[in-house]
């Protein structure tokens, strides 16, 4: 068993988008404070006291938005949400991201990467996926940062559905720290690699 499971990690490549998804829709993570995120399960939408002036990020990575969240514990991070958005939207943000930090292999210089910075409404960045116990594994996770127009459109065009995973979310960790992991594991979302055309993400892997 754990033979395969090293076998699986080697095999993962560096920058792969995985996300639970169906034919139409993504399944991407946030956390945020109770009056913001219950509201947004209850209706639907995020309330007014969602500010649209801010870069919101959106994570694909169950685990990694755990890692973020501490499971729900870090203040202002307590209530975890599932927002379905569509993928049209969630590709839409993809084509017009750019990387949230400077690559000498993509940008002529670093007064090019900042010029790409202002004209973008998305962002990308990388960080290390994570296990059940949210140590860090040797491939990257996808976090999209939208702004400006890409978050006017998260916000009003490409949300289906937003579920409240707070009690999911708690009854994983209580499993893994009661030394349970294959348990746990069974109740994670179910992600798989996302379907992307190679050529959205060339530019964002770096």
């Amino acid at each position: 068993m754990n033979t395969q499971h090293v076998q699986l990690v080697d095999a993962e490549p560096a920058f792969r988008v995985r996300a639970r998804y169906t034919d139409a829709t993504v399944t991407v993570y946030q956390a945020y404070p109770p009056l913001i995120g219950r509201a947004a399960a209850r209706t639907g939408r995020f309330p007014s006291a969602w500010k649209r002036d801010r870069m919101t990020w959106i994570k694909p990575s169950f685990l990694w938005m755990m890692y973020r969240c501490g499971w729900g514990t870090k203040e202002d991070q307590e209530t975890v949400l599932a927002v379905e958005i569509s993928r049209d939207g969630f590709e839409w943000a993809l084509r017009h991201a750019c990387l949230s930090h400077y690559a000498p292999a993509l940008h002529a210089d670093r007064a090019a990467w900042k010029a790409e910075l202002a004209r973008c409404p998305a962002r990308v960045q990388w960080d290390p996926e994570r296990d059940l116990r949210l140590a860090p594994l040797p491939y990257r996770s996808l976090q999209l940062g939208l702004a400006g127009e890409a978050a006017a459109r998260y916000a009003d065009e490409w949300i289906v559905g937003i579920e409240d995973v707070t009690p999911l979310a708690a009854e994983i960790h209580g499993l893994v720290r009661a030394g349970e992991p294959e348990r746990a594991r069974r109740l994670l979302p179910r992600e798989r690699p996302y379907p992307v055309a190679d050529e959205v993400l060339a530019h964002l892997r770096a």
